[in-house]
């Protein structure tokens, strides 16, 4: 079974691929979304959940997407047109690292997919390339909210606290002009629904000739949370606005 399937099913119960609650994702589109006529880009938008609740929310809001799962944007294409929003929504599959817009966006979104380009240095940067003046960057990412164990730091990456984490922002030229951390409920949430939403496919599915491993990976995954990084990982999501005038695409036609 390939990753990108996994996925999939493992977020088929949490459409925001990251742990955040319905209302915790809808007062971070308020802070950050400036107005309803907004151009707002999504890097990494997986199965787009965040570019559908800012479609439903802003009427005059047009949206695009950038992701390297064609399953995942698939996805996204369905639940545009079943909540009426799919006019105003393009998506690009592509590596994000490679996306060149013809036009710079009000908002530009990356909620956790730093990964995707190598940390959140590299997130930040591609995102100013892409933001409009004015705009402003929605990026979520993980923290260590105690020390963590070498196994942690093998599991999940090389992270800092939540203090270095936001004076690295600011020292990179942004100001933080909302904030959410999320609670233990929603982590917790987060990983049972990913663990669950696995392991119930795989049930489900005996017969199927990838039920033996996805049953196994829900196992090892659930495993890894609770007993290595459960209590000493964070996830902070951070509204930002450039600090000086160095917002602004790098090339625009």
């Amino acid at each position: 079974m390939r990753r990108e399937q996994i996925s999939l099913l493992a977020h088929a119960d949490h459409p925001i691929a990251a742990p955040l609650d319905d209302d915790s994702v809808r007062r971070l589109l308020e802070r950050a979304v400036p107005h309803d006529n907004a151009r707002v880009l999504d890097l990494g938008c997986g199965g787009g959940e965040w570019l559908l609740r800012a479609l439903a929310a802003y009427p005059g809001l047009r949206a695009e997407g950038v992701d390297v799962s064609a399953g995942s944007l698939e996805r996204a294409r369905e639940a545009a047109r079943v909540r009426g929003v799919q006019e105003r929504l393009v998506l690009h599959h592509e590596d994000a690292r490679d996306f060149a817009a013809s036009h710079a966006f009000d908002l530009v979104i990356s909620v956790g997919a730093t990964h995707a380009f190598g940390g959140l240095p590299a997130t930040l940067a591609a995102a100013r390339g892409h933001l409009a003046p004015g705009g402003r960057v929605l990026i979520g990412d993980g923290f260590w909210a105690r020390e963590p164990s070498p196994e942690a730091v093998g599991m999940l990456g090389e992270l800092s606290d939540l203090p270095a984490t936001t004076d690295r922002v600011v020292a990179d030229g942004w100001t933080p002009v909302h904030g959410h951390i999320s609670t233990r409920e929603e982590l917790d949430d987060y990983e049972w629904a990913w663990t669950g939403s696995l392991a119930s496919w795989a049930l489900d599915h005996p017969d199927d000739p990838d039920s033996a491993q996805a049953l196994a990976t829900a196992t090892a995954h659930r495993d890894g949370w609770l007993r290595v990084y459960r209590d000493v990982f964070g996830f902070v999501c951070l509204v930002l606005r450039p600090t000086s005038g160095r917002s602004g695409p790098r090339t625009m036609p």
